[in-house]
């Protein structure tokens, strides 16, 4: 039984040494974060195109009509 306590107290030990180190190294979380906020815009984009488009013509068919009242 004791042999047993002590290879689970190495083994908790060894476990808040790497999950301490992994805390503690966010070298690449920058460029993680960019990625994935800009595949999440492309979803975004890909999954509203239609709605998006309509939205962009509207627009410039109201700006065309308001520059060609003056």
């Amino acid at each position: 039984m004791k042999k047993l306590y002590e290879k689970l107290n190495i083994f908790l030990l060894r476990l808040s040494g790497s999950v301490r180190n992994f805390n503690n190294n966010n070298k690449g979380m920058g460029v993680i974060e960019i990625v994935l906020i800009i595949l999440v815009l492309v979803g975004l984009v890909v999954i509203f195109r239609n709605q998006i488009t309509a939205i962009i013509t509207n627009v410039f068919s109201k700006v065309t009509k308001e520059i060609n009242g003056f």
